[in-house]
């Protein structure tokens, strides 16, 4: 619903309602911005946990404003998370609902076969695991099958995290970044001093009616 020509905005997986999600505020964008209202150049989400959002046109590309979530370093990482993932990483930081498995290359990352039911019981975080990129910056993959998501295909949220983690790294605000699930995506993501900038497409796949 438009209230002074914003919108509010909440995001739901299979099993619960989640703070934030990259994927649907660029679709609810998308559909905005290209079909019912096409004379706009941005526009602005209010939401429950995440605050104000704005998205953008960026020439062939939409623009996020989400906030930054530093992740810091995880003393003490379960043992489910290393059990789940089958493969010990390097650290491992965490935010308040993911942890954040860092490795050594993108090898790492794809190699990994995580066992959804020993990751599930680490609920409410989600997993993410994380490398350098041998043709980005950083690759990326996502596991929240406590969510009823056992590996989401590309994860704008993650990258709230993601982003800061590689920006202070690798010592560059700006940073491309791939997901490397089996369907894949790329972002590519900007400091922008306690927010992050998010760029990336959408494409229109399907139009119907529900007639209730």
């Amino acid at each position: 619903m438009a209230e002074d020509g914003h919108y509010e905005l909440r995001w739901f997986t299979p099993r619960s309602e989640v703070k934030l999600c990259g994927h649907a505020t660029l679709a609810s964008a998308f559909v905005l911005l290209n079909i019912l209202e096409p004379g706009r150049d941005s526009v602005r989400f209010e939401t429950r946990h995440s605050g104000a959002l704005t998205v953008s046109r960026s020439r062939d590309l939409l623009s996020m404003d989400f906030p930054a979530l530093p992740p810091w370093p995880c003393a003490s990482p379960p043992t489910a998370l290393v059990e789940g993932l089958g493969a010990a990483p390097t650290a491992v930081w965490q935010v308040a609902d993911n942890y954040f498995a860092i490795y050594d290359s993108e090898e790492d990352v794809r190699r990994i076969r995580p066992d959804f039911r020993v990751l599930e019981t680490l609920h409410p975080a989600g997993v993410a695991i994380t490398a350098p990129g041998g043709s980005c910056d950083f690759v990326s993959r996502y596991f929240a099958p406590s969510y009823g998501i056992p590996e989401d295909p590309v994860t704008g949220s993650t990258h709230c995290s993601l982003t800061p983690y590689w920006a202070q790294r690798l010592g560059k605000v700006r940073l491309h970044a791939r997901q490397i699930s089996q369907r894949g995506g790329e972002l590519w993501c900007e400091m922008h001093g306690e927010r992050v900038v998010l760029q990336g497409n959408a494409v229109l796949v399907l139009r119907g009616e529900l007639l209730i």
